[in-house]
């Protein structure tokens, strides 16, 4: 491949050939351009160059057309067709997970108000949740990345990051005891938090670094809680090892490899990309695509390498719930993954319906409709004309 400065890089021009991290990694596919946040973001890394078999072209030459050429027409045809019943089952789903959320508070408050917490309680509440969530996956993915947060942070993030781990954990094929284990452990591996006083996990504002060096802390108050309790060792070691680093530079015992247990490396994956893609009380959300690329860029190979492939192949380059603009100048929303290829998700049409009147669903790909750029929600709707929920 050849190495392309950072510097050369210019904003809103297009690759023909899609652009490297390192010679595994992808950044930029051919239908996204290249914009100058981005150029400040690898600045910001401290990254000098990136690989591509391509070229880099001005957007005015291979910019694609906001009208459909016959190819694209063609691959425009309806994949899917959904309709009442994907619109009810969304609605269904998200009252499930509101209703997991309000449970994952009750389990945090009668612990901090009563010193209780059941083991048996939470592995019967994760089973029904594994089998919820296997078996709807992209809708539950579409609702966690909508849904309205709280203002309990602590209980946002455990929620989306069980949801998260769990779908990891079925993409690689882990036997349903150990999915439910995973769940557990996802549910209270912030637990020792509680432990802290409440402003420093709640605070609207960037800690001091004194306070930072106090949060690293909860690991092994978590631990400690959960071995008290009488939670299996697999959990607790999950919640006292989910902030080690597979270099080496995480905390609290700067363990690397395989030294990591499992649950601990995919719960670090699920949990920093919510951390990226939630909302907390002093950042905005990023959006989702922003926040894979943070994943994959794996900046000094921090995540399992397994994980992050299994997050990319559950949630796609575009993650699920992401919005989208498409070649042909419409906005869509990614609502599934392609499981032959992540970086061609299939995706619904903002407005548009089929004949008798279904949603229309399109499986973009190489040669037809292709994703153009990630957009926000808000700009999304507002282009193609739909109400904002």
């Amino acid at each position: 491949m050849n190495k392309i400065p950072i510097r050369d890089l210019k904003a809103d021009g297009f690759f023909d050939k899609p652009v490297f991290i390192d010679e595994s990694y992808i950044i930029l596919t051919p239908e996204t351009p290249v914009t100058q946040s981005l150029i400040n973001r690898l600045i910001q890394w401290e990254m000098r160059e990136l690989y591509s078999e391509g070229q880099l072209s001005e957007s005015e030459t291979i910019a694609p057309s906001p009208e459909a050429t016959p190819d694209e027409a063609e691959e425009a045809k309806p994949l899917i067709s959904s309709g009442d019943n994907d619109r009810e089952q969304l609605h269904r789903i998200k009252a499930f997970y509101e209703q997991f959320r309000d449970y994952v508070d009750k389990i945090y408050t009668r612990y901090v108000t009563k010193n209780e917490i059941s083991v048996a309680e939470l592995s019967d509440k994760v089973k029904s949740l594994c089998d919820i969530i296997l078996e709807n996956r992209r809708f539950v993915l579409r609702v966690i990345s909508s849904v309205a947060i709280t203002n309990n942070y602590l209980v946002d993030h455990s929620s989306r990051s069980t949801v998260l781990a769990i779908v990891l954990g079925g993409q690689l094929k882990l036997p349903p005891h150990r999915l439910i284990e995973l769940g557990v452990a996802s549910v209270v591996h912030e637990i020792g938090m509680v432990r802290l006083p409440p402003q420093l996990y709640m605070a609207n504002r960037q800690l001091a670094p004194q306070e930072r060096k106090a949060i690293t802390a909860h690991p092994i108050l978590g631990y400690n809680i959960l071995k008290e309790k009488k939670f299996p060792l697999a959990v607790s070691l999950a919640a006292l090892e989910h902030h080690e680093r597979m270099n080496g530079s995480g905390y609290p015992r700067a363990l690397s490899a395989e030294k990591i247990s499992i649950y601990a490396r995919i719960i670090a994956v699920a949990c920093s990309y919510d951390a990226v893609t939630g909302s907390r009380p002093f950042k905005a959300a990023r959006e989702g695509y922003l926040g894979m690329v943070d994943i994959l860029k794996n900046e000094g190979k921090q995540y399992d390498e397994l994980v992050i492939k299994a997050l990319v192949y559950s949630l796609s380059v575009y993650p699920i719930g992401s919005y989208i603009q498409l070649t042909n100048g419409k906005y869509a929303q990614v609502t599934d993954v392609n499981p032959d290829n992540p970086r061609y998700p299939i995706v619904t049409i903002l407005g548009a319906r089929t004949p008798d009147g279904k949603e229309m669903n399109i499986q973009t790909s190489e040669t037809g409709l292709r994703i153009l750029k990630p957009v926000s929600q808000e700009s999304a709707l507002l282009a193609a004309g739909v109400k904002l929920p």
